[in-house]
């Protein structure tokens, strides 16, 4: 019965991490270039035989436990805005932005000019180029962004716009604000990404799909604690009447 139990509670904190993983997604459905994870989980078998009052051959018992959350890169819906500093990647890409903790990496394209006339995100993070910020002249009028990430206007180019990619992108780990980090040394990413001026890339998260996991893991999570209520319950039962005098 004890071992009924632990198994019990090992689905029920794997359901927790998925309820998780679900919220997470649901929350930032309207995110830009927001890429969902879903969590993957393995059965864990336990060898070790327990000791009973009759003697049989060794049995299993199996575990749930939580293996990984993989990153989805499947592109997000593209829209058009119209504000040609908004980009949508196309491909195996990610923009470079600087942070107080060093760079990091986004897939969020909705840009505009800081007060020194430099690229910045949403957030108000940097953007990097070949060589350093982008820094755009106030004054120019007509900005356009190549495929390529050149920006430029009818008075000459401002920078190109630095585009990375990873040999192992489930490498890459949230770091908040809708930014990845990796140990993984980036790439150039111009020969697997181009990008698309005036659109942007929106989240990725199917809403749909994503209420109906948080309402199979409700379910399921309240039918595990009922099945574990009933255990424990028997479980009382057979003591209090093992306890009685005979």
């Amino acid at each position: 019965m004890e071992n009924s139990l632990l198994i019990g509670l090992s689905r029920q904190v794997a359901l927790a991490r998925e309820m998780g993983v679900v919220a997470n997604n649901m929350a930032n459905v309207s995110t830009n270039g927001f890429k969902s994870r879903s969590p993957v989980f393995e059965e864990y078998l336990m060898p070790t035989a327990r000791a009973e009052e009759f003697p049989r051959a060794d049995r299993m018992f199996s575990y749930v436990i939580d293996a990984d959350t993989p990153l989805d890169l499947s592109q997000g819906a593209v829209e058009q805005t119209g504000n040609p500093l908004d980009i949508a990647i196309q491909g195996d890409g990610f923009l470079v932005v600087d942070t107080p903790q060093g760079e990091r990496y986004t897939r969020n394209g909705a840009m505009q000019l800081d007060n020194q006339g430099r690229l910045v995100t949403s957030d108000g993070w940097l953007v990097m180029g070949d060589g350093g910020p982008v820094a755009v002249d106030p004054e120019a009028t007509d900005l356009t962004i190549a495929p390529d990430g050149v920006i430029s206007s009818p008075a000459g180019e401002f920078g190109q716009l630095r585009l990375v990619r990873f040999d192992n992108p489930q490498a890459l780990r949230n770091a908040g604000a809708n930014l990845f980090t990796t140990e993984e040394a980036p790439l150039p990413a111009l020969e697997t990404a181009t990008i698309r001026s005036g659109v942007i890339e929106r989240s990725n998260v199917n809403s749909i799909m994503e209420m109906t996991r948080m309402m199979d893991v409700s379910r399921a999570y309240t039918s595990t604690a009922s099945m574990l209520q009933r255990l424990a319950e028997l479980q009382r039962t057979a003591v209090q009447r093992l306890g009685e005098p005979v």
